[in-house]
């Protein structure tokens, strides 16, 4: 049932964006998002408070979890996380507005991006 639920919600995200607002979120059991850790607190609040269709800095996304001063462990949580596009970590750019890094490529970033 959860890999159902998985393809279920990749699906809407591709092809029915509108739906994945109505959609239950995958189950997530990576032990990275089970321990009590700053990245593990990056991660939630990205996916709780960065909206399909927004952009948050990686200065900003550290204020949100709680550490504005922790902007580069933003990137650093960003290339931990174990499932982009599902925590969708394609949706933190750079201050300057600039995309930054993207472990699936800048190209896909940007596609990411524009597609939301």
């Amino acid at each position: 049932e959860p890999l159902k639920q998985c393809m279920a919600w990749l699906h809407a995200y591709f092809c029915e964006p509108a739906r994945t607002a109505s959609l239950p979120m995958p189950a997530f059991h990576h032990p990275l998002l089970q321990r009590d850790s700053f990245t593990r607190q990056v991660l939630w609040t990205l996916l709780r408070d960065v909206k399909f269709g927004e952009a948050v800095s990686y200065k900003q996304l550290a204020d949100l979890a709680g550490n504005s001063r922790a902007a580069r462990a933003v990137g650093g949580a960003m290339r931990s996380n174990p499932i982009p596009i599902i925590i969708p970590c394609h949706r933190v750019i750079c201050s300057s507005g600039q995309t930054g890094n993207y472990g699936g490529g800048n190209l896909m970033k940007e596609w990411l991006l524009s597609h939301e």
